[in-house]
C-alpha cells in the first residue's frame, strides 16, 4: 500500500475527474459501471492513508482550548 497521501489524493481526484468526463460525454459506459463500483473501495483507500500516515501542519491548541479557527482570534468572535 502506497503511505503518501498526496498520491492517494491525486489517484482519487484524477479517477473521479475522468468518471465524470466520460458521463458528461457519454462514453463507455462499462468504465462508468467500474468505476461506480470501485469508487467506495477508491474512497476508503483514500480515508485510511489520509488518517493514518497524513501529517497536520497547523498551530496545535493551547492549554485550556477546546476548539478554535485558525484565522481568528477569541476577540473577534465575541469568546470569554
Amino acid at each position: 500500500m502506497i503511505k503518501k497521501p498526496f498520491f492517494a489524493v491525486a489517484a482519487v481526484s484524477v479517477i473521479l475527474l475522468i468518471y465524470c468526463i466520460l458521463i458528461g460525454f457519454n462514453i463507455s459506459l462499462r468504465i462508468v459501471y467500474l468505476i461506480f463500483g470501485i469508487s467506495p473501495i477508491l474512497l476508503t483507500w483514500l480515508v485510511y492513508t489520509t488518517i493514518r500516515f497524513g501529517k497536520y501542519k497547523g498551530k496545535e491548541f493551547d492549554t485550556g482550548e477546546e476548539w478554535g479557527y485558525q484565522d481568528r482570534t477569541k476577540q473577534d468572535l465575541d469568546i470569554l
